[in-house]
């Protein structure tokens, strides 16, 4: 089984999810769970840190396109945040760089909320 958690922080208005180890097909289920609960909680502005992301898969990355047109549609968005080079490898070779708004670190996702920059 792979080795993975997620843990919520709150800055503000925006949430934290900071994610650790490697996001794959067995642990996707606790990613969508995580991002539903936020949904459930009306939290709309998420953050989802990488920087203790070792791995993901196209299991993983299917959580994130699942969510965000809903996460817009509220008024919110999904940001990512502080991915390791390899993680921001796959992300970038599938053109989510296109999609989602993807900062070198947590401070400057939470400071493109601040400024309502949004990425659609």
């Amino acid at each position: 089984m792979s080795n993975f958690s997620v843990a919520f922080r709150t800055t503000g208005s925006v949430t934290i999810l900071a994610l650790n180890g490697e996001l794959d097909a067995h642990t996707a289920p606790e990613l969508e769970s995580a991002i539903q609960h936020c949904k459930n909680e009306g939290a709309y502005n998420i953050i989802v840190s990488g920087a203790q992301l070792d791995y993901i898969s196209s299991a993983g990355l299917g959580v994130f396109m699942a969510f965000i047109e809903e996460f817009r549609t509220l008024g919110g968005d999904i940001k990512i945040a502080a991915l390791q080079p390899k993680v921001f490898n796959v992300f970038d070779l599938l053109g989510f760089p296109l999609i989602f708004s993807i900062a070198e670190t947590e401070e400057a996702a939470v400071e493109m909320f601040s400024k309502g920059t949004t990425h659609n």
